[in-house]
């Protein structure tokens, strides 16, 4: 079964301009980020990239520690990328998670959490669509802290 996504993109001008980005369930503001040289209204491309990994990272996890039954009372995934901007060109070069997670499992359950947190970072599919671009590392795991 295929799935398709939808948005529309309006933007006028160059690095002093903004502009907008609507999907099905989401209209924002988008332009160039300050560090950039851009003017920093609503969010832009890397933020966006950087919200689509670590949401459909964390989607994913939770959806496994579901079909696992293991009990969840929070998960937490704080997320940073790293772009790099040598001779006047861009890349993303990394995305970095920490992943705390709250549960109710037993302490002898906290290698297969483990084993989760990674299964499911190579499982998502935004994470599968970077690959071989852009490093996607889980820096830290923090269970009952």
């Amino acid at each position: 079964m295929k799935h398709h996504f939808e948005g529309t993109a309006h933007f006028t001008g160059g690095y002093d301009s903004h502009g907008t980005l609507e999907t099905q369930n989401m209209k924002t503001d988008i332009s160039i980020p300050a560090s950039m040289g851009g003017i920093e209204i609503g969010t832009n491309p890397d933020e966006m990239l950087l919200g689509a990994a670590t949401t459909c990272f964390i989607i994913s996890l939770s959806v496994l520690f579901e079909r696992n039954r293991i009990p969840l009372t929070d998960l937490k995934v704080e997320s940073r990328a790293t772009v790099d901007q040598s001779k006047g060109i861009l890349t993303y070069e990394s995305i970095d998670y920490i992943v705390t997670i709250q549960t109710d499992a037993p302490d002898s359950k906290q290698s297969l959490l483990r084993r989760f947190v990674r299964k499911a970072e190579e499982s998502c599919m935004i994470t599968r669509a970077l690959k071989g671009n852009v490093n996607v590392n889980i820096s830290e795991i923090h269970i009952n802290p």
